[in-house]
């Protein structure tokens, strides 16, 4: 009996130590993306984890292992989201370009439900805005494991989309501005429901942002495609 009541309050202790530091993470990665990492103080991330300060020496080492550890969440929460949609660097290819397009509308519409519209995507991309205007060694954690493998990946599946070699500048360029437009609803937020007259961006929203986005796409691949009549004929 004693043996099972100390297995169970090691159980209790060690969720409760999980939560404390889920709690500390994201109180981070919100404070750190308003506010900066030097203009916010470890005692005001305690507080926002209603923990107790002592705990984020305990769990990080201190300040700054919060930020990786606030960095390699990101990290995660992207991969799982991008491998859903585009499946890893190993992932078996498209069969057929037909395959390899319709993944690339699915992406861009799994990149819209979660980047407009999630509250989460919104502390995210403070938290990265910020690094990428005075980079860390986190932007180094999370380039590594989001930036380039996710861009990478979308570069194949244009390839086998269209022809156009990955690496290309080309393709790169183009992958870059599929991104962006998505983008640019979550930085631009206010902006884009003042102008457009909406209280909020949800599903709704997103639909209609979907919509133009890939609408974009269509055309894009449209203009591929005319161009590469052209030269058949040539």
């Amino acid at each position: 009996m004693e043996k099972q009541s100390s297995a169970k309050r090691r159980q209790r202790e060690a969720t409760t130590a999980e939560q404390t530091r889920a709690a500390l993470v994201h109180a981070a990665l919100k404070l750190f993306g308003r506010q900066g990492f030097d203009g916010t103080s470890t005692r005001q991330i305690a507080a926002e984890a209603k923990a107790n300060i002592g705990s984020i020496a305990y769990h990080f080492g201190g300040k700054e292992g919060l930020r990786a550890a606030a960095a390699d969440f990101i990290v995660e929460t992207i991969q799982g989201i991008a491998g859903q949609a585009l499946g890893g660097a190993q992932a078996t290819a498209p069969a057929n370009p037909e395959a390899a397009r319709a993944q690339l509308f699915a992406a861009l519409e799994r990149m819209v439900g979660f980047v407009v519209v999630s509250p989460q995507a919104g502390e995210i991309v403070q938290f990265v805005l910020r690094e990428l205007s005075h980079p860390t060694a986190a932007l180094d954690r999370i380039y590594a494991g989001v930036f380039e493998p996710t861009h990478r990946r979308l570069c194949q599946i244009w390839e086998q989309a269209t022809g156009e070699p990955a690496e290309s500048e080309a393709t790169r360029l183009t992958v870059f501005t599929m991104i962006g437009q998505v983008i640019y609803f979550r930085i631009g937020r206010e902006a884009v429901m003042r102008r457009m007259g909406w209280r909020e961006i949800g599903e709704k929203e997103a639909a209609k942002v979907v919509a133009v986005t890939t609408g974009n796409l269509r055309a894009m691949l449209a203009a591929r495609d005319a161009l590469a009549g052209k030269k058949g004929k040539s």
